[in-house]
């Protein structure tokens, strides 16, 4: 008897609130819920307007420039960035970043997957258990973090950004947003796991910071810091691509090929540098005219340096002036090394395509990884970019180019705020 009144009880009662539902209608709220798109009370107003136009509407992105504890990574001892230089990086983020993706993917593509919060960092995050500084961050595919932001150079009327000011955009920003972007991406759609398998033995997360250049090269990685782990290793790649500049490629290259290339590679190497739009016959280029050395490990024993099978690509053209940086990367490379190891020269090069490429040696080593790997893990990487967002990296590369070439044409149409 009591089971039966009760389920009338709830009938009754649904039906009640049913049509109470039905009667109700919802009227305006007796407080003020109108909230100004941007207050124009505060000095920055002009700025924080330019942002809501170009960031806030077409993207719903929040650029944070003022410092933000609450936002911030507390383990650090960080600086606010610069007024003036936040309001030049954020330009060129939409100019360089924003319409880049969108101009090949659709208005909609960064509405969608783009990230919702810019944090701009004046100084940079040293990692004390690395012994590295952080560039960038991105957290849960929602918020991207970009350090060092008062290392920019400042822009003023008639000051140029020349290839040297654009090397380090890249190398501090650009880079980190590609790198950055692209992990949310993998985040959404899983990168295939082949590509892991290609250099699976050789990944280190605590001590990927002591391995040079030459190392990381012939092991088949971009960088130093995609030999940390896999994920890294794969966003790595993809924002190489787009971001490098030729002489940092064919450093690589180089490097990945000296110790001998599988059948078939040279071909592949041949058709990577013109997929990256890197002109073989430019007149002085660092790689129609540099040296390998060897690189010797010292013997106690003997008390003398007994050559090893490494080499080191004099690459003093891509850090800049011969007669003040000549033999950088050597010492650079030598830096962990200091006390056991000595460079010695090995053999000159005046011409990649005439003289090294026809040097380089086949081999049918197994273990051979360097460029062979390189080149499977670029394949795999651009394929999934295709494949699943509809992106061709090697054009978003020619397209980023073309628009940094353009930078000063660009700036002349930037305003810069001052505070009121």
């Amino acid at each position: 008897m009591r089971k039966t009144i009760y389920i009338i009880g709830v009938a009754a009662m649904m039906a009640a609130l049913s049509s109470c539902r039905t009667e109700d209608e919802f009227t305006d709220s007796i407080f003020d819920t109108t909230v100004p798109d941007v207050d124009e009370t505060k000095a920055t107003y002009p700025f924080d307007q330019w942002l809501y136009e170009n960031f806030v509407v077409p993207y719903n992105v929040d650029v944070k420039y003022r410092f933000d504890l609450s936002a911030s990574d507390l383990s650090y001892q960080l600086t606010p960035a610069d007024y003036n230089r936040s309001q030049l990086l954020a330009h060129f983020i939409r100019y360089l970043f924003y319409d880049v993706y969108t101009g090949f993917a659709g208005d909609d593509f960064m509405k969608q997957y783009g990230p919702r919060i810019f944090h701009f960092i004046g100084s940079s995050g040293f990692n004390p258990t690395t012994g590295s500084g952080v560039l960038g961050t991105a957290s849960g595919g929602v918020k991207i973090t970009l350090y060092k932001i008062n290392e920019m150079k400042p822009y003023s009327e008639g000051v140029n950004y020349d290839a040297g000011d654009i090397d380090i955009l890249n190398e501090n920003y650009f880079h980190t947003m590609h790198h950055e972007f692209s992990h949310i991406l993998h985040q959404t759609k899983s990168y295939p796991v082949t590509f892991g398998q290609v250099t699976s033995g050789s990944y280190d997360p605590m001590n990927w910071q002591d391995r040079d250049s030459v190392w990381t090269h012939q092991h088949g990685y971009v960088t130093h810091y995609a030999s940390s782990a896999t994920y890294e290793d794969f966003v790595e790649t993809l924002s190489c691509i787009i971001t490098d500049t030729p002489c940092r490629w064919m450093n690589r290259i180089i490097n990945g090929a000296a110790m001998g290339v599988r059948q078939g590679d040279k071909e592949d190497i041949l058709e990577l540098i013109d997929s990256l739009d890197i002109d073989l016959d430019t007149p002085g280029a660092h790689w129609n005219n540099f040296t390998l050395y060897e690189e010797s490990e010292y013997n106690d024993e003997t008390d003398e340096y007994d050559p090893t099978n490494r080499y080191v690509l004099d690459d003093h053209r891509l850090l800049g002036d011969p007669a003040t940086r000549a033999y950088q990367v050597v010492n650079k490379a030598a830096d962990a090394y200091v006390d056991q190891y000595k460079y010695t020269e090995y053999r000159k090069f005046t011409s990649f395509k005439d003289d090294f490429l026809p040097w380089v040696k086949i081999s049918p080593d197994e273990d051979l990884t360097g460029i062979n790997s390189l080149l499977k893990k670029l394949d795999i990487a651009t394929k999934w970019y295709t494949e699943n967002w509809g992106l061709k990296a090697y054009t978003l590369r020619r397209e980023v180019v073309k628009r940094q070439n353009n930078i000063n044409d660009y700036l002349k149409d930037v305003t810069i705020y001052e505070l009121q």
